[in-house]
């Protein structure tokens, strides 16, 4: 918990591995350009992985560094794999107009993006950074 005058801001931190996909820049009605990517987070053992989508908005200069640096390889399907760090982890629902599920709700996860420890490109390392808050 960190205080900011007399006010008390509650942090929810969430740390993973996860493939980058979906880099996109928008703007929302109420602000200013944001950089968005979707992160796969890994879950389960190798034998069996799972993948849990969470759609983030990129917080940080250097976060937002890094995300372009890595935009080029995500935008000819190389795979990019990340140690993320997000904060505010939250769902939102949805109702799906097609397909088989349509007319059933679904669940997007939301957070914010702010941090990567490091990222491999097709299993290569690509650069180990500094944290960011």
């Amino acid at each position: 918990m960190a205080t900011i005058g007399s006010a008390k801001n509650f942090a929810l931190l969430t740390t993973g591995v996860g493939y980058i996909s979906r880099i996109r820049e928008f703007e929302p009605a109420d602000g200013l350009p944001t950089l968005a990517v979707t992160i796969s987070a890994l879950r389960g053992v190798d034998e069996s992985v799972r993948y849990t989508y969470i759609d983030c908005q990129v917080a940080g200069r250097t976060t937002h560094s890094y995300i372009r640096h890595l935009a080029p390889n995500v935008e000819q399907g190389d795979k990019v794999l990340v140690r993320f760090r997000l904060n505010g982890l939250y769902a939102t629902t949805f109702t799906y107009r097609q397909g088989p599920k349509e007319g059933q709700v679904g669940v997007n996860l939301k957070a914010r993006l702010v941090g990567i420890d490091w990222a491999r490109v097709n299993g290569v390392s690509v650069s180990e950074i500094e944290n960011v808050a």
